[in-house]
């Protein structure tokens, strides 16, 4: 255990600057409240002591000016979990060091229209009555937690703040989830346009259309499958308060999502496999036509191949209707060749 404690540097953390986002103080006296500067560090204090019925979210701006030295001043922090709270990669991980869970977690930062939504990492560290999470972008997803909290119709308040964290990462799921069903929407109607019998000029948009879906579904891949990895680690041993509340709907959750990916992936997959394998039809089709056009055609560039040299006594030349006698001829032997593409099966 870290025994780093300043009492006036842990004061200084419960101030209104220094980055704090939002504080919520939850109790079973008061409910769910924004809490005060003074709550914020005595709270800290407690818990580092005694703890208590009541909890405290705390969430930083980890970019702002002193956000590390508050990180620093609270004296239960594991040196790790201090370093998680203030790292600026993007891998996701999950980890307990003297009894204090910390990780990093992904949420989604919402994209304009037509282009993907982007992974943001955010950060926590995570005892039985509090939570600090930090974040270097906005992550809309821990605001609309925020928001939701004790709100009518969203369920129950949380008891724990180890709640929080399987809420934040149910609504992920969720998100995710929504965003599934309407890349199924959009394969759908590729599909429709598939079983259509003459595709034409259309399998280029159905080719960019499922190119964007592709794309996106592996963004998605990207988000889930680390999170995926990190919360069915079976190395990983959470504490005993923890270990029944902190990913009690979100490993269910996530597992679905992902195999609700990997469907839609190989869905995307086979239409793709379907339009290149119509694509390569329409290419043949037109090929065939090509090519009998061109047989067709031969014995006709043969006679007038013939007729066209430029030589003395050419055959027909003195004759009042020559011309037509020759092209009647060069039909003929394009019958001719007709018939014998037939009796070959060849057409």
């Amino acid at each position: 255990m870290d025994q780093r404690h300043h009492p006036a540097r842990d004061m200084d953390l419960g101030a209104a600057s220094s980055g704090q986002v939002w504080a919520l103080y939850g109790s079973e006296s008061v409910g769910l409240a924004d809490a005060s500067s003074a709550q914020v560090a005595a709270h800290l204090e407690q818990a580092r002591q005694n703890g208590g019925t009541e909890w405290l979210w705390l969430h930083l701006d980890a970019v702002a000016t002193g956000v590390a030295h508050r990180i620093e001043a609270v004296s239960w922090l594991p040196e790790d979990a201090a370093e998680t709270l203030l790292r600026p990669d993007k891998d996701m991980r999950l980890g307990v060091t003297d009894g204090i869970v910390h990780g990093t977690l992904p949420a989604l930062q919402a994209a304009s229209d037509g282009e993907e939504p982007e992974v943001v990492p955010w950060h926590f560290a995570l005892r039985p009555d509090t939570l600090i999470t930090t974040r270097r972008r906005p992550t809309p997803g821990l605001f609309a937690l925020r928001q939701s909290i004790g709100r009518a119709g969203t369920g129950p308040a949380p008891e724990f703040p180890a709640e929080v964290i399987d809420r934040a990462l149910l609504g992920f799921a969720n998100e995710l989830r929504r965003m599934i069903a309407t890349l199924d929407l959009e394969l759908d109607a590729v599909e429709d346009a598939l079983l259509q019998p003459d595709l034409g000029s259309a399998t280029r948009q159905l080719g960019g259309e499922l190119g964007r879906a592709r794309r996106f579904a592996t963004v998605l891949r990207r988000a889930i499958g680390p999170l995926d990895r990190v919360i069915h680690d079976d190395d990983l041993e959470l504490p005993a308060w923890a270990a029944e509340i902190l990913l009690d709907r979100a490993r269910p959750a996530v597992r679905s999502v992902m195999d609700d990916l990997l469907a839609l992936q190989d869905r995307a997959r086979s239409l793709q496999d379907e339009l290149a394998s119509r694509q390569a039809e329409e290419t043949n089709r037109r090929l065939y036509l090509v090519s009998i056009m061109t047989t067709l055609m031969l014995p006709a560039t043969v006679v007038t191949g013939f007729f066209g040299m430029n030589t003395g006594g050419m055959f027909l030349s003195s004759l009042p209707h020559g011309t037509a006698l020759a092209g009647t001829v060069c039909l003929l032997f394009m019958a001719l060749t007709w018939l014998l593409l037939k009796r070959l099966r060849l057409l």
